[in-house]
Formats: C-alpha cells, structure tokens, sequence
C-alpha cells in the first residue's frame, strides 16, 4: 500500500543514480531568467541557492501513479522543508537568496508555499525554461515533464556546487549548510 503522506519517506525509497546529466553545471553562470514565484517574479541569476525538485505532494494522495518506484521522484516536500528550517543558517553563511523550483503552476506552488510556511519563493516553471536555460535534467511520467531533484550552490552568479543526485532528499539542505561550512572553513 503507497504512503500518500508527503512529509515522510518511505523506507524503501529507490536511490537515484547519477546518469552525468548535471555534470556540466558546475561553474556555469546562472541565467537570467525571469520566473513567478509565490513572492514575485525572481531572476535565477540573482539567487544564492537554488534546490530543483519533481513535484511536491498533497496529503492524501500520490502525485502520479508508481512515484514511489521512480528513483528521485519521491521526498519534494521533506527536500523543501529542510530549506525552510535551515534558511536561517544558510542565509548566515552567505547564502541568504534561497528558491525552490518545480514544472508545477504558481496556483500550486502558492498552495504549498502557504500550506508549508515557506520564507523564500517558490518558483513555477511549467514552460520548463529553465531547463531550456541551463539544460537541466528532466523525466517524464504518464505525459508530464519534471525536473530531476538537484541543488545548486551559486557565488557571483556562477553555480560553484551542484548537489546531483540528491539522495536522501530530507538532507538536502543539511548536505548544502555542510558544504558552505566546509568551504567557509578553507
């Protein structure tokens, strides 16, 4: 029976494998791209970090049928979470512009953003441009085109680290404050 509850993982997630399709991320620029969010619009090129996810859930009901069984689908909502509760520490170690994106509408991400108390935009991107823009990963499910999870660390415009794939994905945000930590230090 399907956990349609999309605050918790279930045990056996399937691990996404890294198929190289964020490797020519790293030290890209970000681009100038415009895209509403639930806090207006937001140019991408000006964000700190940016957490790039499939398609957060609702409560009592899977987004797709057989999400769990696609590696990566699964754990939108506990990825977005994590950014939430750690927004205070990333912003204290520099990365302060925080936003999350999916292919979902902004009716949608308004819906989560309130639901979830998030304090940095959620952008939509139906129109995918941002993977036209940067050539992100995508995979397709019963017709939909949805970005594969990721993270993307940038300083001065330039992605500095990409987080791909990100597994398990409630320690997104933890994997990213770990990182600038560790770099901060140097």
């Amino acid at each position: 029976m399907a956990n349609n509850d999309p605050y918790s993982l279930p045990p056996d997630l399937p691990v996404p494998e890294d198929d190289g399709g964020a490797d020519h991320l790293t030290g890209a620029e970000l681009p100038h791209v415009t895209l509403e969010s639930t806090q207006g619009p937001v140019d991408v090129a000006e964000l700190d970090v940016l957490y790039v996810y499939p398609r957060t859930g609702l409560p009592g009901r899977l987004p797709f049928l057989g999400w769990d069984d696609v590696p990566g689908a699964r754990g939108c909502t506990p990825q977005s979470c994590g950014f939430r509760d750690h927004a205070s520490e990333l912003a204290e170690l520099g990365a302060a512009r925080i936003a999350g994106v999916s292919t979902q509408t902004l009716d949608s991400q308004l819906e989560f953003a309130e639901r979830n108390h998030m304090p940095f935009p959620v952008i939509a991107d139906p129109e995918l441009r941002l993977r036209d823009a940067l050539q992100l990963p995508t995979f397709e499910i019963e017709g939909h085109t949805l970005y594969k999870r990721l993270a993307l660390v940038a300083v001065g415009g330039w992605i500095a680290k990409v987080f791909y794939p990100v597994f398990p994905p409630d320690r997104s945000a933890q994997d990213v404050v770990e990182w600038l930590r560790a770099t901060e230090a140097e």
